[in-house]
């Protein structure tokens, strides 16, 4: 008899193009159980059945399938490098850049971007492509309304400068929003944009399996420029750059050869 658990992967890619086998299936396997049992259903075919009829649990589903958890300069550190190192390297070369930010999730790393590039880089022309494979997230990303909490590290007269706050939130300012374009993209299923300058994909990779991950990264290598860059997250070092043709120049940062 076939897993349930095996039968529902598959009606899920059917219905939604979305491949779970390609994320690591414990983890998965446990999320999912505990969101199916949290709303009473016994078993994976009910569920499916369920997801099948009511949109409010199908968009839930998408949202626990998904890691929406970000903020404004996560990593500070990081965010120095991409101003001292790696813009002025990139600029050296091109007078526009193209940016994609993967797996954007509710929107704080484009906009981070977009804060660093017009605040040090102020005659710079660029344009972020920002995605996700959850449409929730990217209508709260479009909408660009963040708790304080979200802005945490973001020094205060960037946030005056680039928020409108009222009640306790901070509202994006028109002048970040016009130089990002929100998008709706399976990582794992979907053709990758081309001839990009810098792709910024952070603590998404670790919920995917190896090979799912070898494949992203071949991706990422063929969507980049050559001499462009891939900024990933804290726990996602790429071992051997090199089969993806690309090599490493800072911590968290990777130059297509």
């Amino acid at each position: 008899m076939i897993d349930e658990y095996v039968g529902f992967t598959a009606n899920i890619k059917s219905k939604l193009g979305i491949d779970l086998n390609l994320y690591k299936e414990a983890q998965m396997k446990r999320r999912l159980t505990s969101l199916r049992n949290k709303r009473g259903y016994s078993n994976f075919k009910s569920y499916f059945e369920a997801l099948n009829q009511e949109d409010s649990l199908l968009s839930e589903f998408i949202d626990r399938i998904t890691i929406n958890v970000s903020e404004f300069y996560r990593n500070p550190k990081r965010w120095l490098v991409l101003e001292k190192e790696i813009f002025p390297l990139l600029l050296k070369n091109t007078p526009k850049l193209s940016i994609w930010s993967a797996a954007c999730s509710t929107g704080e790393e484009p906009y981070s971007l977009a804060i660093l590039l017009n605040e040090y880089f102020p005659e710079t022309n660029f344009q972020i492509t920002a995605t996700d494979i959850d449409q929730n997230a990217l209508e709260k990303a479009k909408q660009g309304i963040y708790s304080e909490q979200s802005l945490k590290e973001l020094p205060a007269k960037l946030k005056e400068k680039y928020f409108s706050e009222h009640h306790g939130l901070y509202t994006v300012k028109p002048i970040l929003k016009e130089k990002i374009i929100f998008k709706q993209h399976n990582l794992l299923a979907d053709s990758y944009p081309k001839n990009m300058d810098l792709i910024v994909c952070r603590n998404v990779l670790i919920y995917f399996t190896d090979t799912a991950k070898e494949t992203i990264y071949h991706n990422f290598s063929a969507s980049l420029k050559n001499g462009g860059f891939l900024f990933v997250g804290s726990t996602e070092q790429i071992f051997s750059p090199a089969t993806y043709k690309m090599s490493l120049k800072d911590t968290f940062f990777y130059e297509k050869r």
